[in-house]
């Protein structure tokens, strides 16, 4: 079997979370609805209708869910050819490559953004296949779209290692047996990576670039982190990014 490094991409890869904060903000705004950015925040990562239900209860009249994603969608796409990958984000997926890990992308993005997102990340050279919302059932937090990547990369879950920003993904990963590893780049704080399920928390792809030897990823089997791997680096995720 393949050893399968799987990655997120809105804030794990890509410096995104907040033009996507943003851009359903103004949705939100436009159809009449008064959401915080922070409660916003908190929702990325969950696939459109389910960020809406998580925001607006699930009492809210679904029938204008199509017209508000519409509408985010419209939005996000003014920066498409703007889209800033976060640092060294390719380079990580190259050198994973390189050591032979299968490198997939579980995203919700659909197929114009994921085009952005990965002409933005620039490592199609590394990249073994993409998992998206719209090939499951269920998205994340479930863990179809984790399950449904380690079947691209012909890999089992404990021959993986999911990374990810939010504590959706880490919950996904943690439903599939995978080991999760999180990044703060998408502004959601250690101790909830950590209480969804996160072996693991890093800076940014930079710093996990930097530490790859002592990772989840190290050794001969995408195994789980020994106990207190995470906590060596709480003092690393206090510095400012850069």
């Amino acid at each position: 079997m393949n050893r399968a490094a799987l990655f997120d991409v809105d804030g794990t890869l890509a410096d995104t979370n907040h033009l996507h904060v943003t851009c359903w903000w103004e949705a939100l705004r436009q159809a009449g609805h008064t959401v915080a950015m922070h409660d916003i925040h908190r929702a990325i990562g969950l696939p459109a209708g389910d960020l809406l239900r998580h925001l607006l209860g699930d009492d809210h009249d679904t029938a204008r869910d199509e017209a508000l994603g519409a509408a985010h969608a419209t939005l996000y796409a003014t920066h498409f050819d703007r889209l800033p990958a976060l640092d060294r984000a390719g380079d990580l997926l190259r050198a994973l490559d390189g050591r032979g890990w299968r490198v997939v992308l579980v995203t919700s993005a659909g197929s114009s953004e994921l085009g952005a997102l990965r002409r933005a990340v620039a490592a199609d050279d590394a990249i073994t296949a993409t998992a998206s919302a719209d090939d499951v059932r269920e998205g994340k937090p479930a863990p179809d779209p984790v399950s449904h990547a380690l079947g691209l990369a012909d890999a089992n879950a404990h021959e993986a290692v999911f990374v990810g920003d939010t504590v959706w993904d880490m919950e996904a990963a943690t439903r599939a047996g995978v080991a999760a590893v999180g990044l703060l780049s998408g502004g959601i704080p250690r101790h909830d990576l950590e209480d969804a399920g996160a072996c693991a928390v890093y800076l940014h792809p930079a710093d996990l670039l930097r530490n790859l030897d002592d990772s989840p990823f190290a050794g001969a089997q995408g195994v789980r982190a020994a106990p207190g791997a995470g906590q060596a680096r709480r003092s690393r995720a206090a510095a400012p990014h850069r």
